[in-house]
């Protein structure tokens, strides 16, 4: 399907949220609104002590937005609003009260990268390397800055965001602190993410979202504060050096 899919299931208190698309599961606008209303539903339902992220296949975790909506950006509204689309994701996942643990089983790039960060407990296979390469199409990773420096620390943010052609190995950020464990397997990882998520969903739910606040504590301005990084990127995507790269990588 041209906006992707996105599937919940609920058993046993945990909640695995699955999102696919046939490229590289990018994320269309479309689908990244679906996680955010089931992100949110999910904060608020007395059924569900955990939440599981994953994407759909064996290949690439998430291969960022969508690339045809961006070449498609005609004006500064539609810039902005395309770049709020992870930033609203990012912002659901940070005030959702239950712990996310993701599950990363290949690839990440840009808004991917974002999103594994976001989560609170990150499980990853060796195929998963990662990559911000934002600077090759004349933009950067603005919107997502916050959570992955949040996460793996300003020198290794920086390093992903100025290599903007190379790919960072699954145990580089491991070691970084983006992933927790990493797995030779896909199986042997299914297996790990089972068990934490079964623990997890039998401790007291309520000390799980006090947990869950304590994680994030210094980040309750993040609504606004991302919503400015949007507006940076929203302008440069219009900028000639942008359209003229976008044309190139089309091609």
């Amino acid at each position: 399907m041209s906006n992707g899919s996105l599937y919940t299931h609920i058993e046993n208190n945990i909640a695995t949220i699955e999102f696919g698309h046939s490229a590289s599961n990018s994320f269309p606008s479309e689908l990244l609104n679906r996680l955010v209303i089931s992100l949110n539903e999910l904060s608020i339902n007395n059924n569900v002590h955990i939440i599981v992220l994953k994407s759909e296949g064996e290949k690439a975790f998430c291969a960022g937005a969508s690339f045809d909506e961006l070449v498609s950006i005609s004006n500064y509204e539609e810039g902005k609003q395309f770049f709020l689309g992870f930033a609203n994701v990012i912002n659901a996942m940070r005030s959702c009260s239950k712990l996310i643990i993701g599950r990363v089983q290949g690839k990440t790039v840009g808004g991917g990268v974002g999103l594994a960060a976001a989560c609170d407990y990150c499980f990853a296979t060796e195929q998963a390397s990662i990559k911000l390469s934002e600077f090759t199409i004349g933009i950067g990773p603005f919107v997502i800055a916050p959570v992955v420096e949040r996460k793996i620390g300003l020198a290794a943010f920086s390093e992903l965001t100025m290599d903007a052609t190379s790919w960072q190995s699954a145990y580089w950020a491991k070691e970084k602190g983006l992933f927790a464990k990493v797995f030779d397997s896909i199986k042997e990882m299914d297996f790990e993410v089972g068990i934490l998520a079964t623990k997890l969903s039998k401790y007291n739910p309520e000390a799980l979202t006090e947990m869950k606040k304590e994680l994030w504590k210094g980040t309750e301005n993040w609504q606004s504060h991302l919503s400015k990084k949007a507006e940076i990127s929203g302008k440069l995507v219009l900028s000639e050096f942008t359209k003229s790269a976008l044309k190139k990588f089309k091609k």
